[in-house]
């Protein structure tokens, strides 16, 4: 790590700590030519995931599109922020763990509806009604039957 005061190549670490969110890693150095300190920090690079639109377009995924569709679809339910995040969290971390740096939107959809069927029924419904575009009452009653039949099992 190059000194900013110097600009000599070698220091060394004299402290590492992790910062409050345990995202990044806080290192003092010390430089070897000056002897004066300074502070880096260090972070996970990561590849940016990219999400395929329906009309093929491409944008850089977006959690927090997908935190507020759970939240319009758990609106006014028994759901605790901390269930819709940890399900937010889990479909992240499935589309990070993946080998594919490209996901389609419905791919992100179908986990969402996964997510939403066994947190909140209402809320499952509700989220498949905008994501599914339900054109009419016949499709709609046709995702209630599934979800009901299901409940037999």
């Amino acid at each position: 790590m190059k000194c900013p005061f110097c600009a000599h190549a070698d220091s060394r670490v004299i402290d590492s700590r992790p910062t409050d969110e345990g995202e990044r890693i806080r290192r003092r150095r010390e430089c070897a030519g000056c002897g004066k300190r300074f502070t880096t920090y260090e972070i996970i690079e990561t590849v940016p995931l990219i999400v395929v639109k329906k009309d093929r377009s491409r944008e850089v995924f977006d959690r927090t599109k997908l935190l507020n569709g759970f939240m319009r679809a758990c609106e006014k339910r028994p759901v605790s922020i901390e269930t819709i995040e940890r399900a937010v969290d889990d479909i992240e971390t499935r589309l990070q763990n993946s080998l594919d740096r490209e996901v389609t939107s419905t791919l992100i959809g179908e986990y969402a509806m996964d997510a939403l069927k066994s947190i909140d029924e209402v809320a499952y419904v509700r989220f498949a009604s905008v994501y599914r575009e339900f054109k009419d009452i016949d499709t709609f009653m046709s995702e209630l039957q599934k979800l009901l039949s299901g409940h037999g099992e």
